[in-house]
């Protein structure tokens, strides 16, 4: 029988998910990365219970497949190491059936794509642009084009192009695109079985944070954010991060020391953007954004990729099975329409409110952890730590519990 195709432009984290969705639904798959190969490098991801509940849903054991870690306490420190508010994982664990992991990212995209057959991924191929109209004119299917000069036909695009979508500003062209915060940041993974870290930490100081995150084979995941303007680059970022941050509180030191081994090149530096507004939709003709390329937000809930792989998992559930169950290609279901343009719109409908109001309050969030003025940062770290830890862990219900599939459209 006929098999419907998804072209997914993309292999982050966002578009394997995606793609491995719809390849579970019975869809045939391509995925096109402009990137040469796999990443065998990059930095960690938290997955929280929003996410991992989504991952279920397709059937994918994160934690299985990464040999990801499970830190002991997750909270809010002070430059002094004083805790500001603080969540043990076990109560995580008993409020919303699974606790938060940390996995390197290139192990949890290699978990997924391995999920996939090999010919689905085509690496070293750009998606360049997508013609609504497809082959014949009629948009019963799209034509995708690749700098390869290769043409694809797919009845579902799904623009998985990241923070700078190609796509998103080819569809969207009125849109004002994406904002500076203010911020830059470095990120880097290190080496230090011996420092036994069990907590999951960010600290907050004055215009500038640290976090660290335990990974499961004796190496951290460590990101810090200055307010700086953009395009901001030191000579060297080892020694810019012992500036700033070498009289914090202890591991920071101790892991700033494994920093300083690392190659320059292994430490990361990326400004922040966002989105400046949302879109007014997340789909166009057979197009559907999803990730940063829908809803780029700021990293400070944690929940850009976890919002991604909601995306994945919502939209396979609303498109219908791969196999059409007739001869009439992509048109097909009761009455012979095609079943994929109100899939789409359902995503739309099911998607677009939660992805911004989490992009809010990330950026909320984001400018109370980067003050700078010693009275306002005093102001807010006297209002973290008088908020009991039960009821700031409550303040996560709408984010943790808030993965949901929607009803099938119709």
């Amino acid at each position: 029988m006929p098999q419907r195709h998804a072209v997914v432009a993309g292999a982050g984290i966002g578009g394997l998910t995606a793609a491995l969705a719809l390849h579970r639904r019975g869809w045939r798959v391509t995925v096109c990365e402009r990137a040469p190969e796999p990443p065998v490098t990059g930095a960690g991801i938290g997955l929280a219970p929003n996410a991992l509940r989504a991952l279920e849903a397709i059937g994918v054991d994160a934690a299985h497949a990464t040999g990801s870690a499970v830190p002991e306490v997750m909270g809010v420190r002070r430059p002094d190491g004083r805790w500001l508010t603080r969540a043990a994982t076990a109560d995580m664990a008993a409020r919303y059936g699974v606790p938060p992991i940390a996995v390197p990212r290139p192990a949890f995209t290699a978990a997924l794509a391995a999920g996939l057959p090999p010919e689905s991924l085509r690496y070293g191929t750009e998606v360049t642009g997508v013609d609504p109209a497809g082959p014949d004119g009629t948009g019963v299917r799209a034509t995708v084009r690749t700098a390869g000069g290769a043409d694809l036909t797919a009845d579902l695009v799904v623009a998985a192009d990241g923070i700078r979508s190609p796509l998103r500003r080819a569809h969207f062209p009125a849109h004002p695109g994406l904002r500076y915060l203010g911020e830059t940041a470095w990120r880097a993974l290190v080496d230090a079985p011996d420092l036994r870290i069990p907590a999951m930490s960010e600290t907050w100081g004055r215009g500038e944070r640290f976090g660290v995150t335990p990974l499961a084979d004796g190496r951290y995941y460590l990101y810090a954010t200055a307010r700086v303007p953009a395009g901001t680059r030191p000579a060297d970022p080892r020694a810019e991060l012992r500036r700033r941050f070498g009289a914090w509180h202890d591991p920071i030191p101790a892991l700033l020391d494994r920093v300083a081994r690392l190659a320059p090149a292994g430490v990361l530096q990326n400004d922040l953007y966002e989105l400046a507004a949302p879109l007014p939709r997340l789909h166009h003709g057979r197009t559907a954004w999803l990730g940063d390329a829908a809803h780029a937000m700021a990293p400070n809930l944690g929940q850009g990729g976890c919002q991604a792989i909601e995306d994945a998992v919502v939209l396979a559930h609303l498109l219908p099975p791969g196999d059409t169950g007739d001869t009439g290609g992509a048109e097909s279901g009761e009455g012979g329409r095609d079943p994929v343009p109100a899939a789409l719109a359902a995503y739309t409908a099911a998607r677009r409110a939660r992805t911004d109001a989490v992009r809010v309050r990330a950026r909320r969030v984001g400018r109370l952890g980067a003050l700078r003025n010693p009275l306002a940062a005093a102001a807010r770290d006297l209002a973290v730590r008088a908020t009991p830890d039960r009821l700031a862990l409550r303040g996560m219900d709408d984010l943790f519990e808030g993965f949901r599939l929607p009803p099938l459209p119709g």
